[in-house]
């Protein structure tokens, strides 16, 4: 009953908030692509050209999430789709878990920030690579982080890099990192403000130059360091996907983004702790990347949470509120403690089971996928090469690997190809030449897109199959055939 402190059980109970937070069914349909290309990885060897499309088939591909592929394909392969949902939640809880460890103050005023945290990055926490980008990101900052308080284990930095190169191109969010903590160490020593000793700033850029180095440990070399500049630098992103766009602050799911960074606000505001320009630096520039492209708002999570933990801190010691505790209560405490513990376990267990049960996914996974329209392709066959949405291309990659996709998720590869897929799933003038251009007998999309209603209307083509409606909903999935075969 000793090992029950309060502390303790608060860091346990907080282990478990995160993970049903953490748990959910994976929808997204870039999570198959990406499936999908590990098991091509490891039983064909790497991808170096596109093997999935007929739109862009033989044409130079950098999958840099390689490493992360072979990962999730193991996952899948041992427990299938429960297996990725624990492996997002045990990523996603460890990296909050790694902030929980460099943020000072009271276990319970920490808890209540983990979780102000963890609800705002959890918007972007889905079953892909990006979740390996989030874990090293916490890692990285707790780094830096543990440097500044004289716990120096930079010489980490490079071997993280060196791996974070070959999981995901998220990569760039640790030199971001990196070099916001060396802009803003070296004002801070420059401004007589508390900071690294210049030996230490020297050993920190050090650190950054051999991360680059062991970054070009990767099967495509020097060309990886440049994905996420050609990423960024593609204008149909911002102009059709979702989370390169700004955070729409009209929906609920940017409430805690929003607390998040009030309560940043107000902390700085009653803290008189000395400023800090490392600090600033980082969340400074998180938050206009938040606000440039919303699936940053999970990065700026990162750097905000411990940020706000400090300042958080700082003012109540201020302020006399944090008073001394006993390292040890009574056994009885502690008991009760324990018992409420198993309370909170058995509850987030039998949550996670029902979440994970086949059916549920299952009954899930149909309201997001067109599970029913591939079991009809792979059941009928039908002939020719395929459109299909962009949103189920990843899926289809994965169930009906049969067929060569139009188009999927990998945005590096299709670039401002996306503009052309996105006038033709519209339904717009010039649908016709497309799919005559590409030579496409077969259409799956979205039942009530506006090609499917041309379609409908079009002599040249038949409606193969139409998910039906389950109460009330709106169908899915539509399959169409061109007249004649």
């Amino acid at each position: 009953m000793r090992a029950f402190t309060l502390d303790r059980t608060i860091a346990l109970i907080l282990v478990c908030l995160l993970a049903a937070l953490a748990i959910r069914v994976p929808v997204d349909t870039d999570t198959w692509w990406h499936i999908r290309s590990g098991e091509v990885t490891l039983t064909q060897g790497m991808i170096y050209t596109d093997p999935f499309s007929h739109t862009k088939a033989g044409e130079p591909w950098i999958n840099h999430s390689w490493g992360a592929q072979v990962i999730m394909y193991g996952v899948y392969q041992a427990l299938d789709s429960a297996g990725l949902s624990l492996l997002q939640a045990a990523l996603a809880v460890g990296g909050m878990m790694i902030l929980y460890r460099v943020s000072p103050g009271t276990p319970l005023v920490r808890a209540f920030i983990m979780i102000l945290g963890a609800a705002t990055a959890a918007v972007f926490w889905s079953a892909r690579p990006q979740m390996f980008t989030f874990f090293l990101s916490c890692l990285v900052l707790a780094l830096l982080i543990d440097a500044k308080r004289g716990r120096d284990h930079l010489w980490a930095l490079p071997i993280i890099m060196g791996i974070w190169g070959n999981l995901h191109a998220g990569f760039s969010i640790g030199f971001l990192l990196m070099g916001g903590a060396l802009v803003g160490e070296m004002l801070n020593r420059l401004m007589g403000l508390p900071a690294l000793a210049w030996p230490k700033i020297g050993k920190l850029a050090g650190m950054i130059g051999l991360s680059v180095l062991a970054l070009l440990v990767n099967p495509y070399g020097t060309a990886m360091l440049a994905v996420p500049f050609q990423t960024v630098n593609i204008g149909a992103l911002r102009q059709y996907i979702q989370e390169w766009n700004s955070p729409d602050f009209q929906g609920r799911e940017t409430w805690p983004f929003i607390l998040l960074t009030m309560a940043l606000f107000a902390a700085a505001w009653v803290s008189r702790a000395p400023f800090d320009w490392t600090f600033f630096a980082l969340v400074s520039g998180s938050f206009f990347l938040a606000l440039m492209y919303g699936r940053n708002v999970a990065f700026f999570a990162t750097v905000a949470t411990p940020v706000l933990s400090d300042l958080t801190a700082n003012a109540l010691r201020e302020r006399g509120w944090l008073q001394a505790r006993r390292a040890l209560a009574s056994a009885r405490f502690n008991r009760l403690n324990a018992i409420f513990l198993v309370v909170v376990i058995l509850g987030v267990g039998l949550y996670a089971l029902g979440v994970l049960l086949p059916a549920t996914v299952r009954q899930a996974q149909e309201k997001y996928l067109p599970i029913k329209a591939v079991e009809y392709l792979n059941t009928h066959n039908p002939p020719g090469l395929m459109f299909n949405s962009y949103n189920w291309g990843g899926y289809l990659m994965f169930a009906a690997p049969q067929y060569k996709v139009f188009i999927d998720g990998r945005t590096d590869l299709y670039g401002d190809f996306l503009t052309t897929y996105y006038n033709t799933a519209q339904g717009w003038d010039g649908w016709q030449t497309v799919l005559d251009q590409y030579h496409i007998r077969l259409v799956v999309v979205e039942a009530t897109s506006g090609l499917a209603e041309a379609l409908r209307q079009s002599p040249e083509w038949t409606l193969a199959y139409e998910d039906q409606s389950i109460d009330g909903a709106p169908r899915l999935a539509a399959i169409f055939t061109r007249v004649g075969g």
